[in-house]
């Protein structure tokens, strides 16, 4: 757990791509990459449930046992917690942390569009840091994903969730660079989405940015390959991309026996 918050280095931030199943993650660590996060919306689709529903925290923790089986530090994304409860809430980060992640991704927006109210939120960080102390807690608010976009609610809500615990602020959809100079300011190490056209890595690391997530995108560039695939090979085209082979993917995989 040190580990990870180590890596977490404003102008120097931490580049987390997202699994949503094992060999994924098992693959993303063979390039090199230290730590991993997972994604609610690829594990939400592969169990074919809705993005984050309650019926996916089994998966959720399935899915973190298995990667911590590789050598990489993992980070889970359990979406609003799964539920409203903070001792709930706070047990699901337990359960995680003895499973081996080092980090869970707590966000504040509701499935049904809605911000949860500050004092809520504050109270199921503070719970999760209370009940698992080394875990870093990732706390995003939706302000700009889901909400109005207000600057002033956002940094509201980063201050309130750092004094409440939190290791970490995540702002999803944030990317005007005066609008993270002024979250950054705030002084807790601040997580952005990586949004293809709209920022680069090396422009968000020159605003002090701690950590860049990559989100669903691995996992919807999957869905694009796969049909692009198939559609190459109906259509006599080449392929899209070279894939790996059978034996690269079986080497990744734990032996029988």
């Amino acid at each position: 757990m040190d580990e990870f918050r180590a890596l977490h280095v404003p102008g120097s931030p931490l580049l987390l791509p997202n699994a949503w199943e094992f060999g994924v993650g098992a693959f993303l660590a063979a390039q090199g990459f230290r730590a991993l996060g997972t994604t609610s919306l690829g594990v939400s689709a592969a169990a074919g449930e809705p993005d984050g529903a309650p019926s996916t925290r089994a998966a959720t923790v399935a899915l973190a046992t298995r990667l911590a089986r590789l050598d990489a530090l993992v980070s889970v994304d359990i979406a609003d917690g799964f539920g409203a409860d903070p001792a709930a809430v706070a047990d699901l980060a337990a359960e995680l942390a003895a499973a081996g992640a080092v980090g869970v991704n707590l966000e504040d927006g509701r499935a049904d569009g809605s911000l949860a109210p500050v004092d809520v939120q504050c109270a199921l960080v503070t719970a999760v840091k209370d009940r698992v102390p080394g875990l870093f807690v990732n706390a995003r608010t939706d302000t700009h994903w889901a909400g109005d976009r207000s600057l002033a609610e956002a940094e509201r809500r980063v201050r309130a969730y750092a004094a409440a615990g939190a290791d970490g602020v995540f702002v999803p959809g944030l990317a005007e660079p005066g609008d993270v100079e002024r979250i950054v300011a705030a002084g807790v190490p601040l997580n952005l989405l990586f949004l293809p056209g709209k920022v680069t890595v090396a422009g968000l690391a020159d605003l002090g940015v701690a950590r860049i997530s990559l989100g669903s995108l691995p996992y919807r560039m999957a869905l694009a390959a796969a049909a692009e695939t198939a559609l190459a090979v109906r259509d006599g085209r080449d392929l899209p991309l070279p894939p790996p082979s059978y034996a690269d993917v079986t080497a990744l995989l734990p032996k029988i026996g």
